[in-house]
């Protein structure tokens, strides 16, 4: 939101200036709404010295400028959350336990099951997918199996789990 202009005209803010202060600046780094009101010239000046990290040490720039990836909020782990900060996250693929930790050492049920239904192992790469993928559609599909309606819903089966796998980034 832009700055408000003050509702009587007011001159520049420059020590020895009689211009209209037309443009705003930032009193101070606390203060970041409140405006100091310059002609074109003194803001130019103005904005030149201006340092919003003045005062500050190295480390303290350094943790203020981590802190601007968040816009200052609080974060906490995927997965987990603060205590007394709302219900746990909704987890319907089921990748995580009821402690909130991911499952074992094996694929979440809904990835085992996609991976099922395309006959694929543990640790199949995107060129596994595709390849698995294509002998499977062919040799499901209805005008190859004079429109059996079985190998029909068999192929829908297949395309849903080759779709949920690569959005799903599931591959190696």
């Amino acid at each position: 939101m832009p700055p408000r202009r003050p509702v009587e005209p007011c001159g520049c803010a420059w020590p020895g200036c009689s211009a209209a202060g037309d443009y705003p600046a930032p009193e101070a780094r606390d203060r970041l709404r409140s405006f100091r009101w310059f002609c074109l010239e003194h803001v130019r000046a103005y904005n030149l010295a201006w340092d919003y990290f003045a005062g500050m040490t190295g480390p303290e720039i350094e943790a203020h400028q981590r802190a601007d990836t968040t816009w200052h909020r609080p974060t906490w782990r995927f997965g987990t959350r603060a205590a007394g900060h709302g219900p746990r996250i909704h987890d319907p693929f089921g990748f995580f336990d009821a402690a909130g930790e991911p499952v074992g050492p094996g694929v979440a049920p809904t990835v085992s099951r996609m991976m099922a239904v395309l006959e694929l192992e543990v640790g199949f790469t995107l060129a596994d997918l595709k390849r698995q993928y294509k002998r499977l559609a062919k040799a499901h599909h209805p005008d190859l199996n004079g429109g059996d309606r079985g190998a029909e819903e068999r192929l829908k089966s297949i395309i849903a789990a080759y779709r949920y796998l690569l959005e799903h980034r599931a591959y190696a």
